[in-house]
Formats: C-alpha cells, sequence, structure tokens
C-alpha cells in the first residue's frame, strides 16, 4: 500500500465546494474560548459539506491566527455567521424547521449510538463551552439533547474531537439513507 499524495485525493477547488450540496447539518458553536477547537471545527464542517456554521457569543471570528492554524483554510469555504446571542440563533432555525440537538450530558439524552436522523430532515447541532458546556436555555429549547457515550475516567470530550464525533456519526447515517 502507497500512502496518497494530496494532489491525488481528488478534492474539491474553493469555488467547487461553494457550489456543492451540502448535509442537512448545521453546526452551532455556544461560547467557545479556544480559537484552536473553532479552527478544528470548521475543518471538520468542510470535511462534511456542513451548510453552515453559528459562531455564538465569546465565540471568536475568522480571520484570526489561531483559526487559521487549524482550520488550513476552511473558514473560506465553510459558511459561517456571527450571532451575540446562541438561543436566538437555535431558536429562528426551529422556526425554519430545523431541528435543533445539543450535544450535552443531560438527564433523558439519547447516546449518539442510538441517535437516527431522520430522512429529509436538517439538523442543527450545538456545542457548548469547554468548561461550562450548552447553555441551560438552548438545552431546554433543543427538540433533543444528545450524549456521546464515554467509558473512562473523564468526564467530557474536548469540543473539535465531540464535533467530529458527531459530525461523522451523523453525517454516515444519513449517507445510508440516501
Amino acid at each position: 500500500m502507497r500512502k496518497l499524495k494530496n494532489s491525488e485525493l481528488d478534492r474539491l477547488e474553493i469555488e467547487e465546494f461553494k457550489a456543492a450540496k451540502k448535509s442537512p447539518i448545521i453546526i452551532i458553536l455556544d461560547n467557545i474560548r479556544s480559537l484552536n477547537n473553532i479552527g478544528s471545527v470548521f475543518r471538520t464542517s468542510d470535511a462534511f459539506l456542513i451548510e453552515k456554521i453559528y459562531l455564538c457569543g465569546i465565540t471568536a471570528q475568522p480571520p484570526h491566527n489561531d483559526i487559521r492554524k487549524t482550520a488550513l483554510g476552511s473558514t473560506k469555504t465553510v459558511d459561517w455567521e456571527y450571532a451575540e446571542n446562541t438561543l436566538s440563533v437555535a431558536e429562528q432555525l426551529k422556526s425554519d424547521g430545523v431541528k435543533i440537538c445539543s450535544i450535552e450530558q443531560a438527564e433523558n439524552a439519547t447516546m449518539l449510538n442510538d441517535f437516527q436522523p431522520q430522512p429529509n430532515t436538517k439538523y442543527a447541532f450545538v456545542f457548548g463551552n469547554e468548561v461550562k458546556g450548552v447553555s441551560q436555555d438552548v438545552i431546554n429549547a433543543s427538540d433533543t439533547v444528545i450524549e456521546i457515550p464515554q467509558y473512562g475516567t473523564k468526564h467530557s470530550l474536548n469540543i473539535s474531537v465531540s464535533c467530529g464525533v458527531v459530525v461523522w456519526d451523523v453525517f454516515s447515517k444519513i449517507m445510508k439513507t440516501i
């Protein structure tokens, strides 16, 4: 087996990405403090054709060197918008028919492995602050709360890791139904 060169990967150009049909997934970042995490979320979002990222509250916005370092150019491909209030974004998307899913450890949460996305449904996944998690008012407004099963001693995963796990899982489940 030979490792492929980047030139052999047949990736989209920026304009092709912009024109491509997007997955029915939106990301909402609720007060993320680490710029490296934000950049990583952009990079994951590029990989899985995420429709849009909402950067809310204290979440930093491109351009910024620490975002750029981990995003590797994906801030130019993935659509994004800043909003001061996460709850307002969730409520607006919900009124547009988008299902709001907070990624959090909460009572009666659905385990990610049990979550089954519905056909012809758009989802917005909310990822919360590295210390405080998703704000309670956003959880209250969510259609569901999804928890990533964990079996070790730590209480949580890094937000960029959580995003990668959730997006890959949901994206792969959606692709099986298409």
